[in-house]
């Protein structure tokens, strides 16, 4: 008997690069195992922003015992989310950003994409870009327009080979840093680990409920911002119910265990840092351990922004820019190294207000894919083409996007922008994440059956035509 399948175009080859931007990976193509959503999202974890959160801890006037509590229900929520969301592209081998395409419509799903993957996958990729710059300028001397500039450049290069290279280095960092952050576990816990008691006189203390869950929503946040994500690494993956189920829980495990790890070093040792910027924290927690220290957080830059530059480029692609994913993913880190900068100083408040607008923005639309995914029949192969057909224009998932988004800004809690809810009952603490996704869950309940919103007339493409859009220009 003839093999008729068709010879991969891709396959598992490290140095060739990507041919596929926004397309349906096809079954000839897929490849990969499980266990590689585990190194994928472990080493994008294992980054300093996430201890510099848990040193608020004591600026909440948390006790120790609630700080961790915050951390792990934070982070087991979000991983779940990531979970099932990198479950999805297993099933159905399209980006996640395209998927959206399918509650919110073709054009409908611009707005989100925009802003949820482009502005904040170019400024996620500006904040670990500036963390990374300085660490490295720091260990050599150099200035950090040149250190953050090599950085840049190094992303650049490995977002455009694109799937396969990621993959595979994102299994060698994290081989390389985890003992670099066990190092930095030990040393700081041994030069100032503490636990400690609420203490209703902090600075920052609005109750202890208040605290709490803004301090949960803040980890629950870190792993919400990766939403938009999750699909783009896992679309390769055989569609088989084994792969689908241990992509699950090596993608859950993955976030979860940094989050945790690094959340609750950041809790104990976070009354022994002085200062706010990072980099002097971290010189000074590390102690005679500063050089392995700064360059664990200098290569945990490029795990963190191998995803940022590649997700913002296929996000570019998904709003129909006629750019290949190369030039997409060249102009994201030209803007992201001006961003860096521009904005080096004061990082991690700029940092804090980052998370917290992508949360708000990103949380209905992450509950809208997965009702649609669930609810609305979407994980039918079936109805992939859909995703590619321009006449499906707008439909009701935006509503419910929009009016998430909409009736959280009364709970907004933010140096840019306190809504009057939150500024009348600060002891509620930032509930704007939980509002919003709680407001778009409920309008796509009511409105998930009705016909959509705008279709126009007939393309007269052909099913195979639509599903097939020619997206695979990289040069």
């Amino acid at each position: 008997m003839t093999d008729r399948t068709p010879t991969p175009l891709y396959g598992s080859a490290v140095t060739k690069v990507e041919p596929f931007g926004v397309d349906h990976i096809p079954d000839n193509e897929r490849h990969g195992r499980p266990s590689s959503q585990f190194f994928v999202w472990f080493a994008a974890g294992l980054n300093f922003p996430i201890i510099l959160l848990g040193f608020s801890a004591a600026w909440f006037g948390l006790s120790f015992g609630a700080a961790v509590t915050a951390i792990v229900v934070g982070a087991a929520a979000g991983s779940v989310l990531m979970a099932v969301m990198s479950r999805m592209g297993v099933r159905l081998g399209v980006p996640q950003q395209i998927q959206a395409r399918g509650p919110l419509g073709f054009f409908g799903n611009f707005l989100p994409v925009a802003y949820i993957n482009v502005f904040a996958g170019v400024g996620w990729a500006s904040v670990t870009v500036i963390l990374g710059g300085k660490a490295f300028a720091e260990l050599t001397d150099l200035p950090f327009w040149l250190c953050a500039g090599a950085l840049t450049a190094v992303e650049l290069v490995v977002a455009v080979y694109g799937y396969n290279m990621i993959n595979y280095l994102q299994k060698v960092l994290t081989y390389v840093l985890t003992p670099l952050f066990a190092l930095i576990t030990v040393v700081a816990v041994a030069r100032g680990g503490a636990v400690f008691r609420a203490d209703p006189h902090a600075a920052g203390y609005i109750g202890a409920t208040g605290g709490w869950v803004t301090f949960c929503g803040w980890f629950l946040s870190f792993l919400v911002a990766w939403a938009p994500f999750a699909s783009d690494y896992s679309r390769y993956l055989p569609d088989t119910p084994q792969v689908i189920a241990r992509t699950s829980w090596y993608t859950g495990l993955g976030n979860f265990v940094t989050i945790c790890w690094l959340g609750i070093l950041g809790v104990v040792v976070g009354g022994s840092a002085g200062g706010s910027d990072s980099i002097a924290a971290l010189h000074e927690l590390a102690g005679p351990f500063a050089v392995p220290a700064l360059i664990a957080v200098g290569l945990s830059a490029l795990a963190q922004n191998f995803l940022n530059v590649y997700g913002g480029a296929i996000s570019v692609q998904t709003l129909k820019v006629p750019v290949s994913r190369s030039q997409a993913v060249t102009v994201i880190c030209l803007l992201a190294y001006g961003i860096s900068l521009w904005g080096a100083s004061g990082t991690e408040d700029k940092f804090k207000v980052f998370l917290n607008l992508t949360a708000y923005f990103i949380a209905p639309f992450a509950a809208v894919l997965l009702l649609d995914f669930y609810l609305g029949g979407r994980r039918d192969p079936a109805r992939i083409a859909e995703l590619y057909d321009r006449r499906r224009v707008l439909d009701w998932g935006f509503v419910a996007w929009a009016v998430g988004v909409a009736a959280s800004v009364p709970f907004w809690q933010s140096s840019l922008y306190t809504g009057p809810f939150a500024a009348a009952h600060p002891g509620a603490g930032d509930l704007s994440m939980f509002v919003a996704a709680g407001a778009a869950t409920a309008v796509y309940l009511l409105t998930y059956r009705l016909k959509p919103l705008w279709i126009r007339g007939s393309s007269g493409r052909p099913t195979e035509e639509v599903l097939n859009e020619p997206t695979r220009s990289v040069s």
